[in-house]
């Protein structure tokens, strides 16, 4: 698929193009900024992150482990004290409760390294190092006959540069 890369000047310009883009259907794109812009983020990933799921699951998998673990203990082990019952849920919920947030953290961080996509270690084949310093690069796939279109809105939002970086 060809790829287009525009290169803008401002974090505006470049949120304007995204979100342009985006609105038009065009999913397959990546921006690159030198420090973290929210419109920009939001222009191109407007839903919330999925890591929280992860945490979500991890909360949860946290407290049924905490109640189920001391409930299993206290059942195989019984110990009477004070003659209350093995199987009291209120003296658990510490434990529940510390366990929902060991859980949710581990999987959280989990999360984070699978969705950011820590595990590989090559750069991005279109990143450039001026987006590191003063400018902003905005990469779009798209097919053969849209080539035109996105590279005349691309100019249209002030893009300085508009280049075909990949052809197939």
């Amino acid at each position: 698929m060809p790829t287009l890369m525009g290169v803008f000047e401002q974090p505006d310009h470049i949120a304007a193009a995204a979100t342009r883009l985006r609105d038009r259907g065009y999913d397959k794109m990546e921006t690159y900024s030198p420090a973290p812009f929210p419109e920009v983020d939001d222009a191109v990933h407007p839903e919330p992150s999925p890591v929280r799921r992860f945490t979500l699951v991890g909360g949860l998998l946290g407290v049924v482990t905490g109640y189920a673990l001391t409930l299993w203990m206290s059942n195989d082990w019984p110990i009477m004290l004070g003659g209350k019952p093995f199987s009291s849920i209120p003296p658990y919920t510490i434990i529940a409760f510390e366990l929902t947030i060991l859980f949710g953290g581990v999987l959280t961080v989990v999360g984070l390294f699978i969705m950011a996509g820590l595990g590989k270690f090559q750069l991005d084949p279109h990143y450039h190092p001026r987006f590191s310093g003063e400018e902003f690069g905005l990469v779009v796939e798209c097919r053969e006959r849209d080539v035109p279109e996105i590279d005349g809105l691309l100019r249209d939002h002030h893009a300085t540069e508009v280049s075909l970086v990949d052809s197939q």
